[in-house]
């Protein structure tokens, strides 16, 4: 894989102080117990380095790019050294942009709205939403899910030398699941689409918390992240790379902070002159908190060791792995294979129960967060799972009776912040869950799956 682990022998840190680490919740059992989060892959918990220094700005927040007053101005600065952090946390080249965005779902629609004319776009099924599906006014393809790396890139490469007309494309893909938590080829798919005369963006939503990324090593041309996945809360988002198609399109929102200059014409109209750096699509008053959050978890991130933090998560894959292999009921999803590397992401089903009412009694019961559903990338989860399109919902999927073959999976997913003792307290309640059953019963309620506290504890 381009993407590897760390080596086995480094030396491994402790995990990063979190906030929330010491929140209990109620138990539907009785009592509390401390919160185990363990569903960073749908927002991560924020680092306490990343509150403490967001805190330590705020007495000082001012307009951005829009005021001579000193606090203006230092907003400003930290803004515009956020970019360089960012910049510098994905290695990229000397003449790339970072344009700050609300998230990867926002950074890769942006990209979409700046595809030159007659762009033919390649995505595999397996991706999440936010990289399916923002395509719309392109020409798209959408390949099979591949079942080794190598076939994901032979699969691509059949996808290009075949593209007519022979024109710009654009190939977008993951870098680590979010169902499986498996790596990518992204250095191999990035030379098979370059050899064939198209670029490519990473959706690296999943990678970047896990994994370092470096945009000219990899050789992609877009990265694409979210603030919230990277232990930064707030709404932020960066699209980082190549600057020339972002140049050449009309900004993604027209407004103040975009344009350069505006004036009316003598015809009653108005010409605009818009803006030539990553300002031209970043209208509108910037969410400098939101910003600079991200470039303290990038510096939190890199300070602590990435490959130290790297080496530490491995060792959680494995016990969790291992941890759920020795429960002969449940069924991890894999797409590559068990012996593929992947991120601190594992998604799974239980025979013999719905998935929805599993994870609800790890919350009610036990205090854990997990997820449940189709994880907003339903075409690869069906894949794993054989099953056919329902009506799934938000982001779901619709319940399986008793005993039925779940139409949905369960998710665990972990990070820098992942105490040991949330892992070991999890798969403690996996087993006991599958050897005992739920101490209560569950129905579903406006969409979410809770303990039926009308109905007798079993």
């Amino acid at each position: 894989m381009s993407v590897s682990t760390a080596a086995v022998d480094q030396s491994v840190c402790a995990p990063l102080p979190v906030l929330g680490a010491d929140v209990t919740v109620p138990l539907v059992t009785g009592g509390d117990v401390t919160y185990a989060a363990l569903d960073y892959a749908a927002s991560a918990p924020a680092f306490q380095r990343v509150w403490d220094d967001v805190a330590a700005y705020a007495p000082y927040y001012g307009s951005v790019h829009r005021g001579a007053g000193y606090l203006s101005q230092l907003s400003t600065d930290l803004f515009e050294s956020s970019r360089v952090t960012v910049a510098e946390f994905l290695g990229c080249r000397a003449d790339d942009q970072v344009v700050f965005t609300r998230s990867t779902t926002d950074s890769l629609n942006l990209l979409a709205a700046a595809l030159p004319a007659d762009c033919q776009v390649f995505v595999f099924e397996t991706e999440h939403h936010a990289s399916l599906l923002p395509w719309r006014d392109a020409r798209v393809t959408y390949l099979d899910a591949p079942r080794t790396p190598d076939q994901a890139v032979a699969t691509l490469e059949r996808a290009l030398t075949g593209r007519e007309p022979y024109g710009p494309a654009l190939v977008c893909v993951t870098g680590a699941s979010n169902v499986t938590g498996e790596l990518w080829p992204v250095k191999e798919l990035a030379a098979a689409a370059h050899a064939h005369g198209a670029r490519i963006v990473l959706d690296a939503a999943q990678l970047a918390p896990h994994h370092p990324v470096d945009i000219a090593e990899l050789d992609v041309d877009w990265v694409a992240f979210s603030g919230h996945k990277l232990y930064a809360p707030f709404g932020s988002g960066v699209l980082a790379g190549r600057a020339d198609w972002l140049l050449a399109a009309e900004p993604y929102l027209a407004g103040g902070g975009a344009s350069r200059k505006v004036a009316r014409r003598t015809d009653g109209g108005v010409d605009v002159e818009w803006h030539t750096t990553a300002a031209r699509h970043e209208a509108g008053s910037p969410n400098v908190i939101g910003v600079y959050s991200i470039a303290a978890a990038c510096k939190a991130l890199t300070e602590a060791g990435f490959d130290r933090l790297v080496a530490r998560e491995q060792q959680l894959v494995t016990r969790v792995r291992e941890g759920l292999a020795g429960v002969p009921e449940v069924k991890v999803l894999s797409l590559f294979g068990d012996d593929a590397p992947r991120v601190g992401v594992i998604s799974f089903v239980v025979e013999g129960w719905n998935s929805s009412h599993f994870a609800a009694a790890l919350s009610a019961e036990y205090g854990i967060g997990v997820r449940d559903g189709l994880f907003c990338a339903h075409p690869l989860v069906r894949t794993l799972l054989g099953s056919e399109p329902q009506d799934p919902g938000e982001c779901g999927a619709p319940e399986a009776a008793p005993g039925e073959r779940s139409l949905n999976a369960i998710r665990v997913s972990f990070g820098a912040g992942t105490p040991d003792e949330h892992v070991e307290r999890f798969l403690g309640a996996v087993r006991e869950l599958v050897s005992k059953g739920a101490r209560w019963t569950y129905r579903t309620e406006e969409g979410r799956c809770v303990p039926d506290r009308g109905a007798a504890q079993v």
